[in-house]
């Protein structure tokens, strides 16, 4: 049996109740990712084969994902700002570089940087490298590469190479 006793102390709960919750911390719920377009950025310009590579992955990323992925070359200082560009982002993993061992190491070897390349990045995942290659014409001297160091000792004021640039992985291969 319900009196006017019981039930004006149950009304008299009710706003208490309401007031403990609101003061509850409110339970976090965890974000789906990603919640917006995920970014690539290539520290190098359009149709060369780092952003063939970031298509293609961009592509495997679109499906499994179910999200837009952007591909944004941004090429200069050696991939610098690209990646200083990404070093500033919201670390969210909504921006991603597509690194190499010239942006990664080369660059904070020889440059001085305004981001950490060890504290402001963290690895997702190794993708497919390209090897150097040293070719030469068939019309060189040597038949191995101990022929050929003996020659272009021998004849380097008139031996030439070409490279990606300076600091690049063949420049650094062929000094």
């Amino acid at each position: 049996m319900i009196t006017m006793k019981t039930l004006r102390r149950q009304l008299l709960c009710v706003p208490a109740l309401a007031a403990a919750l609101a003061a509850m911390p409110q339970i976090a719920s965890p974000q789906i990712y990603p919640s917006r377009p995920v970014t690539i950025v290539v520290p190098f310009p359009a149709a060369g084969p780092a952003d063939v590579l970031a298509r293609i992955l961009g592509e495997a990323m679109r499906t499994s994902l179910r999200q837009s992925i952007v591909i944004d070359n941004v090429a200069g200082a050696a991939g610098s700002i690209a990646v200083g560009r990404v070093a500033r982002a919201t670390p969210d993993g909504h921006t991603l570089i597509l690194g190499n061992l010239g942006t990664h190491v080369v660059n904070g070897a020889i440059y001085p940087l305004q981001y950490d390349l060890v504290r402001d990045f963290e690895p997702v995942s190794m993708l497919p490298s390209n090897y150097q290659l040293l070719i030469a014409n068939t019309a060189a001297p040597a038949k191995d590469l101990k022929e050929l160091i003996v020659w272009l000792k021998a004849k380097s004021d008139k031996v030439t190479v070409g490279t990606a640039g300076p600091g690049s992985p063949s420049h650094l291969t062929a000094v």
